[in-house]
């Protein structure tokens, strides 16, 4: 492996497993516990495994045959549904189509966005919201979309349950992010990572170093290992591998201005050194686009101020998208 690429073999020290069951007990005292488990992760790395999560293996199942099936298409058939067919940066983004790691090279992968289904007359698509609007389903590929938008109401589920763990570990009101959970804007993306070339370009990788956008984000990874995390105290990258049963889940660029960086929004990377085709599923959960974040209660010390001033959840991930899509 190229030297650049090396990586210490992930732990549980090293990114925890936490068990999220408890979040659904009646049982205040097995709730706050999750939350302070929670506590530990998001102010360390801002990057753990969860397990006991509830989403069904079958349903998981059904969306990466989907995602290969689609992605074995041909090429003609995938430009067809294109982003550059979408307003609402729905849709293929080929190899090569995105630089998430200033002065890398293009990104090796091909990727597939989707997000709530909102035709022409929805209130939300006239008032012209970003990223907000209709779908591109790919024709012919068996059970892509029922897969899709099931695997979506699944994952939104989740994620309210984890903003209800995050709210307890900042020592607020279990409920204090119901706001910010109604309508909220969220992506399921497809990745599909060729593996890495023997000879690459200087610096290129599967997906360069960079923070997510928004608020948190829940990755379904294939049996194939590639993802990275950058450990700043030890100034190394982990190696994050899949562990049956869990999701990766880390905090996005918002979370960390939330909590006036107090939780971490950590740099990682993809470099696919298996020697297969990975595929990975990623859902990013952003929240309502018009819920304002400023410094939450907490997260000041006396006489501190706050690093960001307040922000739309929209105008927020504007900004964050015109670092790779200009």
């Amino acid at each position: 492996m190229n030297a650049d690429f090396e990586a210490m073999r992930v732990s549980q020290g090293a990114l925890p497993i936490i068990d999220v069951s408890g979040l659904r007990s009646p049982d205040r005292a097995e709730r706050r516990a999750v939350g302070r488990a929670l506590r530990a992760a998001c102010a360390d790395k801002g990057f753990f495994y969860i397990r006991n999560h509830g989403v069904d293996p079958a349903l998981q199942a059904r969306v990466f045959d989907a995602s290969r099936r689609f992605f074995a298409r041909p090429m003609e058939e995938k430009n067809r549904v294109g982003m550059a067919h979408s307003a609402a940066n729905r849709g293929y983004d080929p190899l090569r189509g995105q630089t998430l790691e200033a002065g890398a090279p293009p990104d090796l992968k091909e990727s597939y966005y989707m997000g709530e289904e909102r035709g022409p007359d929805d209130p939300k698509v006239k008032a012209g919201k970003f990223n907000h609007g209709p779908n591109q389903w790919p024709e012919g590929v068996v059970d892509f979309r029922p897969a899709i938008e099931a695997y979506y109401r699944e994952m939104t589920a989740l994620s309210e349950l984890i903003m209800r763990g995050l709210a307890l570990s900042l020592d607020l009101d279990e409920h204090y992010f119901d706001d910010f959970c109604v309508e909220p804007q969220a992506i399921v993306r497809l990745l599909h990572y060729p593996p890495q070339p023997a000879n690459p370009a200087p610096n290129e990788k599967g997906c360069g170093a960079h923070t997510d956008f928004g608020g948190i984000t829940l990755l379904l990874q294939d049996d194939n290992p590639g993802l990275q995390v950058w450990n700043q105290t030890r100034g190394t990258w982990i190696h994050a591998d899949p562990v049956p049963g869990t999701y990766v889940v880390n905090l996005g660029d918002m979370i960390a201005r939330w909590t006036n960086d107090r939780y971490r929004s950590t740099l990682h990377r993809v470099v696919n050194i298996s020697g297969q085709e990975r595929y990975s599923i990623p859902f990013f959960y952003s929240g309502n686009p018009d819920h304002e974040v400023r410094c939450l209660p907490g997260c000041l010390a006396a006489g501190e101020q706050p690093k960001y001033p307040p922000v739309t959840v929209e105008q927020h991930i504007i900004d964050m998208y015109r670092r790779t899509y200009a």
